[in-house]
């Protein structure tokens, strides 16, 4: 069980508005440890006052904030940076605690959210605008050069798979460039965004420049449709996602809706090292990774044997307490989500698919689904078409290297893709063919650094994370000529 008394202190229960800790008045939430049931807190609810206070509040923010100077935003940064970094561990527990994440990754989430500040801080006082040339036709004899201004009040979604560093995603640009900021975490593991906003206590950032609230969601579609904050920025479902850039009017939008990520195994690769990557890639943190592994397809000539070394793999891997260090695989967020995957998989196997290891719910209680692998699945099934989000993934035989890309297109997803081959031709022909944001060469689809353009196209979203993308979404350019 994670060691409740090094991260009690960060739980805070009410929302965040104007630097203020306030109850609110749409209820309570309790939020429980995803492993044992333990309640670990109930936090407040906003209801359609308190949303309004914190919208006026991050407007109110913005217009103080955006003249801040880049080097003032860069220590504020630096600050909230070191402040994480001494409660390093209290906010892994944590994570461990609320999101059900094994403590290994929750420990290298925090890691993860150092580097995703420390980059945003740097880059505050290195984005600039550029020398546009206009010294020809009517333009003889005149300068003009952009500079980049803050888009305004920000209004951010987070999920729950990574409570601090995607929220930090969102948070950390906007206060790079100066716009102020209104989070609203997910309701599965909202104690850790509240915990980063404990953390902005005593720095000189302007009242209203962060509120972190949590809302139901007919309260929450306020921050979508209110026409003061100017920006939203999303992670989550793709239907959710696309619902909320209907309701958002003319905001700018940003959009990462996951995706049923691919890879493909050519017949030269270094298969015991690419199982073992696949087998991890598939099932950290039971699957619930917006670029999880869960379509596998291996050219025909090698599948016998990347099955067989694949299937040693996933027995090998450790289910249970996230708490406990050799977890790999611990539990789903909810038990509707794990009674979701367990339907999906026997609606497969109905359909004709075969389960070549798992298709079993191991623990209702604690909410946990064996590792799973299926094949003879086919385009209409969930497993092959939707995002699974659990430990399932699927496992094909694909005739060359080129029809492996075609079926890694043949998705409405496209976030990222691994390609494990060492011909340099199929390097390159992947780059060129393969319809996602990023092709990940010898490795996951799950690779991520954090400052890395993230995002994908299709149903996988709009707009580019990763910390100097992420700012250039976040403003616009002003032209200066004379």
């Amino acid at each position: 069980m994670a060691d409740s008394d090094t991260y009690t202190s960060l739980i805070r229960g009410e929302l965040y508005i104007a630097g203020q800790w306030r109850p609110g008045r749409g209820g309570r939430l309790p939020v429980h440890d995803k492993y044992h049931q333990t309640l670990l807190g109930e936090v407040s609810l906003a209801d359609g006052a308190d949303m309004e206070a914190a919208i006026a509040a991050s407007v109110r923010g913005f217009e103080t904030y955006r003249i801040w100077p880049a080097g003032r935003r860069q220590a504020v940064l630096e600050t909230l940076a070191e402040r994480l970094e001494a409660q390093q561990e209290a906010f892994a527990q944590l994570i461990c605690a609320e999101a059900g994440k094994p403590i290994g990754y929750a420990r290298g989430e925090v890691t993860r959210g150092l580097l995703t500040l420390r980059t945003a801080a740097a880059e505050a006082v290195r984005m600039a605008g550029e020398v546009v040339n206009i010294d020809y036709g009517v333009g003889i004899g005149r300068t003009a050069f952009t500079r980049r201004v803050p888009v305004g009040p920000v209004a951010a979604i987070s999920p729950f798979n990574f409570p601090l560093n995607l929220a930090l995603h969102k948070l950390a640009p906007a206060l790079a460039v100066g716009n102020s900021i209104l989070l609203k975490p997910s309701p599965y593991a909202p104690l850790t965004a509240l915990a980063l906003a404990g953390l902005l206590a005593d720095t000189d950032l302007p009242a209203g420049a962060v509120q972190v609230i949590l809302a139901k969601n007919a309260v929450a579609e306020a921050m979508v449709r209110d026409p003061r904050l100017r920006m939203l920025s999303f992670t989550g479902s793709p239907a959710v996602g696309w619902h909320l850039k209907e309701l958002s009017g003319r905001k700018r939008v940003a959009l990462e809706l996951g995706g049923n990520a691919a890879v493909l195994i050519d017949d030269d690769t270094d298969l015991p090292a690419a199982a073992r990557r696949v087998a991890v890639g598939a099932y950290l943190y039971a699957g619930q990774i917006c670029i999880s592994t869960q379509r596998i397809f291996v050219v025909e000539a090698v599948r016998d044997r990347f099955e067989a070394l694949l299937l040693r793999e996933i027995e090998a891997l450790s289910v249970g307490d996230p708490a406990d260090a050799t977890t790999t695989v611990g539990p789903l967020i909810d038990l509707q989500h794990l009674r979701r995957v367990s339907d999906w998989v026997q609606e497969a196997t109905a359909e004709g698919a075969r389960c070549l290891a798992g298709g079993a719910l191991l623990s209702e209680r604690r909410r946990l689904y064996a590792p799973t692998l299926l094949t003879d699945t086919r385009t209409g099934m969930k497993v092959r078409d939707e995002e699974i989000f659990g430990p399932v993934a699927v496992l094909e035989s694909v005739p060359d290297f080129a029809a492996g890309l075609a079926a890694i297109n043949d998705s409405r997803f496209g976030l990222q893709a691994g390609v494990f081959t060492g011909r340099l031709a199929h390097i390159q022909q992947a780059h060129a063919r393969l319809e996602v944001g990023a092709v990940i060469i010898n490795d996951v689809p799950g690779f991520r650094v954090d400052p890395m353009p993230y995002g994908g196209v299709k149903d996988s979203g709009l707009g580019r994370e990763g910390l100097r993308y992420a700012m250039a979404e976040m403003t616009e350019p002003r032209l200066l000529v004379y």
